[in-house]
């Protein structure tokens, strides 16, 4: 059968590789077609389009390339009207991936959604669309399908593809006493900071995290620099502080940390599938903050709480981010602290909600069964 996927962001495209060889191994004719990233690629896609051609975001930046975005749309449906698909994969990235989803469907082409978009953290109303043009929704996290059943519709739980991209990277990594020589890292106990993936973020994150260093002498800080951000980020937080700057391996960094001061988002749920005990870390500028509050319908931003319903792993939020509370829970989760086996007793049963391995060999197993019994309907 023929497949098209279209992935917008490098987590898509992470996804999106995965999927792509479980695809190919439950139906050994496929002829898959992408919009991704390296990874896909390599995976046995043919990529059409790399998501570095198509990821805008913020408001400024869509209206200055909103040609370039136009075109984008336009090349991606003639594209599909050429290969006619037996169906369009869509991987996150709502604002293309809808549009996309109701040329697909208005065409008579079937339509798969593999994660969903956050609508249950804001602009729910877009369900609405996903009901309209989407044929299987496939979710990853459970708390998603009791919101999806409110709106009527039967989202598909069958695992979160997480698990096995970092399972599959600690069975192929040396020791921890190998992993720290080749990270540059001492004997002491590591604290990492995972400060953000956006300069935004980082630039207003890391100093914070960073100041809570010369409190603990007996630990290294180590933070988690990324390859696509200015390293004079790092750099300066570093000469400061005294922390150690690692580009580019975050996973080697959590596989021998203790504990983690991390920012809100994908790296919460990376840090507790490490068995990291952490402390979730976010301030914005206040006008953004309010701005959020009035749209933002979740009682967590962790997606460690968010998964488990209760607070697991402690949030200091905008004010409650400051040095005095950082220090006092930082030393809560350090294996000094009383909160650390307990956070590590939540992990495991958060481990579990999140339904063990092979997430990505079920929901491709599930597509491909789908489209063969839609051929004999």
């Amino acid at each position: 059968m023929r497949y098209f996927i279209i992935a917008g962001e490098p987590s898509g495209d992470l996804h999106g590789s995965n999927l792509v060889k479980h695809l190919r191994a439950a139906d050994p004719d496929a002829d898959i077609a992408c919009w991704g990233g390296d990874l896909m690629s390599r995976a046995g896609a043919r990529l059409l389009k790399h998501y570095r051609e198509t990821a805008f975001m913020g408001v400024w930046e869509v209206l200055v390339n909103i040609r370039r975005i136009r075109s984008n749309f336009a090349e991606c449906r003639r594209q599909i009207s050429d290969m006619k698909p037996d169906v369009l994969i869509l991987i996150d990235y709502p604002g293309f991936n809808l549009r996309m989803a109701r040329y697909a469907k208005e065409s008579g082409i079937r339509v798969f959604y593999y994660i969903s978009p956050k609508f249950w953290a804001w602009r729910e109303g877009r369900v609405e669309n996903i009901k309209r043009f989407v044929d299987r929704l496939y979710i990853i996290f459970p708390f998603e399908k009791e919101f999806y059943a409110r709106h009527d519709y039967p989202a598909i739980f069958l695992g979160n593809p997480l698990l096995d991209h970092i399972d599959a990277w600690r069975a192929g990594v040396p020791d921890n006493s190998s992993l720290r020589l080749s990270l540059g890292l001492d004997e002491r106990p590591v604290v990492a900071l995972l400060a953000g993936s956006r300069l935004q973020e980082v630039t207003r994150m890391l100093p914070v995290m960073a100041a809570a260093a010369p409190s603990y002498p007996d630990y290294q800080f180590a933070v988690a620099a990324m390859d696509h951000l200015p390293a004079r980020l790092y750099e300066q937080a570093a000469a400061k502080y005294g922390i150690k700057v690692i580009n580019g391996k975050t996973y080697d960094l959590l596989a021998v940390a203790e504990a983690a001061l991390v920012t809100s988002g994908t790296a919460t749920l990376e840090a507790a599938l490490f068995d990291v005990p952490q402390v979730v870390c976010y301030s914005t500028s206040p006008l953004t903050y309010h701005l959020a509050k009035l749209v933002i319908k979740v009682r967590f931003i962790s997606l460690v709480n968010l998964v488990m319903d209760r607070e697991v792993v402690r949030e200091l939020i905008q004010g409650d981010l400051n040095l005095m509370n950082l220090h006092r829970e930082l030393a809560l989760v350090l294996s000094t602290g009383y909160r650390h086996q307990i956070i590590k007793k939540d992990y495991a049963e958060l481990r579990e909600a999140l339904g063990g391995g092979g997430a990505s060999g079920r929901v491709a197993a599930d597509m491909v069964t789908d489209l063969r019994q839609s051929r004999e309907i």
